[in-house]
């Protein structure tokens, strides 16, 4: 009977143990051997009330026994309780937002990593972009640019009496360059035996010395001399195009016309075959040669007329390096140098 009670006791006092949160070993202390008797009924300790034990429904006869002091009541401390356990886990784990902020310098510290690799690698290109060797013009066309800027202030370098002057106008004077680097490799001093002709200009120098008559220059015509040699040039170029009114020697006006004075070859440079046409003027296309198909069209056929005796595909060449004055790296140009006087200049 004695142990029927004592189990029945600490069943009850387990139950009480898990119904209330708030229970403890220092809040209910158990009593004595010697305060309580064996066969007394169990009563809740002073000045508490036991409402998992009042709430509950009623035992069997088995739940009014003592419970004695040595046998040892479970204690509510075996359990652990909520806020122990989340105490201890912050204690021994942390906080999870507390390694938040950590991820997150470890992530940034990766991309700053990153991010410096990335420039590294940017400078690293533009650095060999830099230092690589790029393709450009001969030296000597820096050289005739200069002496081009000084020709073409002789206001005489126009056509004669309609004043075109292709070859002066700053979006198409490299045509002088362009021509003086195919037939001399811009050396002013070059002299052909087989053809008599001397400088930048390929005609000879009986030819030079009629234009250059024409351009009031203040000394005799000198063909080894590049200033010189490209005004006549400029002013030969400017009468191809524009054609030229010349009095005969019986003195009556001749009328030569030009490259423009044609409807099909000013629809070919300008799209539109309309002429502007006036008595003693030779007649010039209606529309400006503005467009970069029309001026390599047009730059092919000067240099047919400029050059007697040339091939189609020399004049091709001409147009070609003309379309890429801007572009010497392109591979047409590379290729065009390396056939002309000089080899690439």
């Amino acid at each position: 009977m004695n142990l029927e009670q004592e189990l029945s006791a600490w069943r009850q006092s387990r139950q009480r143990a898990l119904a209330d949160e708030d229970y403890g070993p220092d809040q209910e202390p158990l009593l004595a051997d010697e305060q309580m008797p064996p066969d007394a009924p169990f009563r809740a300790p002073a000045g508490r009330t036991d409402r998992a034990h009042r709430d509950r429904p009623a035992s069997s006869t088995r739940g009014a026994t003592s419970y004695p002091a040595d046998f040892g009541e479970p204690q509510a401390g075996q359990r652990q309780r909520p806020a122990d356990a989340r105490t201890r886990a912050l204690i021994n784990q942390g906080r999870r937002t507390s390694r938040r902020p950590r991820r997150t310098r470890r992530f940034g510290g990766r991309t700053l990593v990153l991010g410096l690799v990335l420039l590294a690698l940017t400078i690293m290109v533009l650095v060999v972009l830099a230092l690589r060797p790029t393709a450009s013009w001969p030296a000597s066309v820096a050289t005739v640019q200069n002496e081009i800027t000084t020709a073409c202030q002789n206001p005489d370098v126009a056509s004669e009496p309609d004043q075109v002057n292709f070859a002066c106008n700053k979006a198409s004077s490299q045509i002088l360059w362009v021509f003086s680097l195919m037939t001399s490799g811009n050396n002013a001093a070059f002299s052909d035996a087989k053809s008599g002709r001397e400088g930048l200009e390929p005609i000879t120098p009986g030819q030079g010395g009629e234009v250059a008559w024409s351009l009031n220059l203040h000394h005799p015509y000198n063909p080894l001399n590049p200033v010189d040699s490209l005004e006549v040039a400029a002013r030969a170029i400017n009468d191809i195009i524009g054609g030229a009114a010349v009095t005969g020697t019986n003195g009556r006006l001749t009328v030569q016309p030009g490259l423009e004075s044609s409807p099909s070859n000013c629809a070919r440079y300008t799209g539109s075959s309309a002429l502007f046409a006036r008595a003693g003027f030779p007649a010039v296309c209606a529309q400006p040669v503005s467009t970069g198909t029309g001026q390599a069209a047009l730059v092919s056929d000067v240099y047919q007329q400029w050059l007697l005796g040339s091939s189609s595909t020399a004049a091709q060449e001409a147009s070609v390096l003309f379309g890429n004055s801007g572009n010497p790296g392109n591979p047409m140009v590379q290729a065009i140098l390396k056939t002309l006087p000089g080899g690439s200049g």
